[in-house]
């Protein structure tokens, strides 16, 4: 039989500790001088003296259980620092930590973000993205998948709805079952309730056999209803039954068929908006939103952008780099398209350079206006504004975009600009930007 292990808190065996210290050098005063004064009633008993032995031992106690337990802490740094994930992460020294509490807490942050990114690397390789913000998605993704419920993903074009759904997918119970895909604006209206639940032999003119839809294939499996916020009225009663009753007819049939299947739908539309103008069914809403997943668009999540760029000029048939000055352009722009628009202006600016380098040149007029033309600036009268002029407008333009994607906190911005918080400091200062007026827009 083996013996039972028992644990103790450090929170709790630690003031213990210090406690047992504490009241042994109390007894062992008191029964000291108890003794002194019993063999010499008239002596005068040496408290400082007894009192700095104890002071002593105590520290020696403590210096001793201090290493004992800072000593792992300083070992698991050192084996970590020679990892080539964490060469730009932990100091030379990591002995050096130990000697800073809030150092010691920002080493860990530092080796939980890096684990954090190689977890969602490992779970979710479709999906290049390191930001706070697709990681909390990431955790969404993980608890929702293995379930059986209805998934409403929401964010703008370009963002990565379906990707998500993919994932959702492959972390599911269903993974070996179908997957099937619809886009609700890219079938006609007069077709969509064929394509989701067949139609058959003879319903309508041109069906000369019978055809399985959309639910009846993916039966045991997934069905994905990218754009449902597109969906016609008619349509959206008809999906409300299957998702009720989980049974339909094809078109021109009487026979009913039962399914079952998980749906995941997804939207670029705000569907409360749509369900004000009449134009999206409030029951159908409720019944898809049973667990909501919202995308941010990519000027939330700046930090994933050189990642993307990267990932996405790999793809190319000639090796290209970004230059800097791309890559500031880039981190400033709002992206309206998203990853959809940076992957498109990467692939047509890896056509136009004859380099091994994209410059700002190889970008589209709307990217280079601000920053290039930044014709709000340029006009002056009749001054034009020279070139060390406007590379401080367009530091300025960086330091507040980076400032307002950061809630005004001036450690998150500088990372974003990568550069230290105390340079970040002298330009806030010298460019007059009011990061206090920042916060407030938030």
């Amino acid at each position: 039989m083996k013996n039972k292990k028992h644990y103790i808190s450090l929170k709790i065996l630690i003031p213990l500790i210090y406690s047992g210290i504490s009241l042994l050098g109390l007894v062992l005063a008191c029964q000291l001088s108890a003794n002194f004064y019993r063999n010499n009633p008239t002596g005068n008993f040496n408290y400082a003296g007894l009192f700095l032995l104890i002071g002593l031992l105590t520290f020696l106690i403590s210096l001793f259980m201090i290493n004992l337990f800072l000593r792992p802490i300083e070992k698991f740094l050192k084996k970590t620092k020679d990892l080539p994930a964490m060469q730009n992460i932990l100091p030379e020294n990591p002995a050096k930590i130990i000697d800073d509490i809030s150092r010691i807490e920002k080493a860990f942050d530092n080796v939980a973000n890096i684990l954090s990114y190689v977890e969602s690397k490992e779970l979710f390789p479709q999906i290049i993205a390191t930001s706070p913000e697709m990681r909390q998605i990431f955790t969404q993704i993980t608890k929702v998948a293995p379930t059986d419920s209805t998934v409403l993903i929401s964010g703008e074009s370009g963002t990565g709805k379906e990707l998500v759904a993919q994932s959702i997918y492959e972390h599911s119970l269903r993974k070996n079952k179908p997957f099937i895909k619809v886009n609700c604006v890219a079938i006609p209206e007069g077709l969509l309730e064929s394509e989701f639940f067949g139609h058959e032999k003879g319903a309508f003119t041109g069906a000369v056999a019978q055809k399985k839809g959309k639910f009846e294939l993916a039966h045991g499996g997934t069905i994905f209803l990218d754009e449902i916020g597109d969906m016609p009225l008619a349509t959206q009663a008809k999906i409300l039954r299957v998702l009720q009753e989980k049974e339909f007819e094809r078109v021109g049939g009487s026979h009913t068929i039962s399914v079952d299947v998980r749906i995941i739908a997804a939207t670029n539309k705000d569907l409360s908006d749509l369900i004000k103008k009449g134009a999206f069914r409030e029951d159908l809403y409720f019944r898809l939103n049973v667990f909501s997943i919202t995308l941010p668009p990519l000027r939330e999540r700046i930090e994933d952008i050189p990642l993307l760029a990267n990932y996405f000029l790999a793809q190319q048939d000639k090796q290209v780099a970004l230059s800097p000055d791309v890559l500031k352009m880039f981190m400033g722009y709002k992206w309206p398209g998203n990853v959809r628009e940076l992957r498109n202006v990467l692939e047509q600016a890896a056509v136009l350079t004859d380099k091994d380098l994209i410059e700002p040149q190889h970008l589209p007029e709307n990217i280079r206006a601000k920053y290039l033309i930044l014709s709000d600036h340029l006009d002056n009268g009749n001054k034009k504004i020279d070139l060390d002029e406007r590379l401080l407008i367009m530091e300025r333009e960086l330091i507040i975009e980076a400032l307002k994607a950061s809630g005004g906190v001036q450690v998150k911005a500088a990372s974003l600009l990568g550069i230290n918080q105390r340079s970040l400091w002298h330009r806030v200062k010298k460019l007059n930007i009011d990061i206090g007026e920042l916060k407030q827009l938030q």
